[in-house]
């Protein structure tokens, strides 16, 4: 059906991000594919978690295997939007949410009045009127932890079906800011892991519920007792696709977690993050709160000590 429709057609599952876009006309279809058919079941094993993108993310959220195994990603989860959101929303939706902007995200008849945008209808960004490119930021809560836990999903379309690492999925371009197939369909999410990972998120926004990350960051750290023997952070809501900071990354490894290397490693972390004035609150203030929600990730998973912590 996605093939036959072309861009006159597009995928729903939970719908929560999709309907409201609807109604403020910034997606323009003739025909909806709903995706309710699709299975709904997590598999779990020690150090693979198999999650059908149709599973919800409250189930998610509430799943005890990935809040003990995949401490990270069951946070993530449960921190997107509110909870009847969370009820209807899906993990294949969220790893596919639209990237957002100030200038975009806004009624029809606000965009009419500022002159439209180059995501929808006109041809500039507004946020950078010299730029050739739109500038929305990437805004899942759940897509930097998929890449911090090592993800994969499964994609399924009039090609066959095939397999993308996670952090393959995402383009640097607010407007093509996904690398599957527009026809293809995500199917489900592999999450990975040794016995000695561990994993957090942190997410900065104006209120405790309901609202977009205006900053987040996924941490996943392989660790032999308080040395770190491999580590991942993956930035959230500072780029049009979850950032990866690899030179936090490699200052890390081997080093033992104590409180000068967890801030010199933030401070590394925060450096490639270049928020701009498209998001809440003032971009100046965000871009030094980079460094706090890394600190504060990397914090809480050098306080996992006991079990099977994740």
């Amino acid at each position: 059906m996605a093939e036959e429709h072309g861009a006159r057609a597009m995928f729903v599952a939970g719908g929560t991000d999709l309907f409201p876009k609807l109604k403020r006309r910034q997606f323009e279809v003739e025909t909806l594919i709903g995706l309710d058919f699709l299975p709904r079941v997590i598999r779990n094993g020690s150090t693979e978690c198999a999650i059908d993108a149709g599973v919800t993310l409250a189930t998610a959220a509430h799943d005890s295997h990935l809040q003990a195994g995949f401490t990270g990603y069951a946070q993530a989860a449960g921190l997107v939007s509110s909870p009847p959101l969370r009820n209807a929303g899906t993990i294949g939706g969220n790893l596919c949410v639209d990237t957002r902007c100030n200038y975009y995200d806004m009624t029809y008849e606000w965009r009419k009045a500022a002159g439209f945008c180059i995501k929808k209808d006109g041809d500039i960004c507004l946020v950078a009127p010299s730029s050739p490119r739109c500038w929305a930021v990437s805004s899942s809560d759940t897509a930097p932890m998929a890449i911090a836990l090592d993800g994969v999903v499964g994609l399924a379309g009039p090609e066959g079906d095939r397999e993308l690492p996670v952090s393959a999925l995402y383009r640097d371009d607010g407007i093509e800011y996904m690398a599957k197939r527009p026809a293809e369909v995500l199917t489900g999410l592999r999450l990975r892991k040794s016995a000695n990972t561990r994993s957090a998120y942190v997410k900065l926004r104006r209120r405790g519920s309901i609202d977009f990350p205006i900053a987040g960051a996924a941490v996943a750290m392989e660790l032999d007792g308080e040395s770190v023997i491999g580590c991942r952070i993956v930035l959230s809501a500072v780029a049009s696709y979850p950032l990866e900071a690899a030179a936090a990354e490699k200052f890390l490894k081997g080093k033992r977690l104590d409180q000068e290397t967890i801030r010199e490693a933030a401070e590394l972390a925060a450096k490639p993050a270049k928020p701009l004035d498209n998001a809440d609150l003032s971009h100046f203030w965000r871009k030094r709160m980079v460094r706090v929600v890394v600190e504060q990730a990397i914090q809480r998973v050098s306080d996992q000590r006991a079990g099977f912590g994740g």
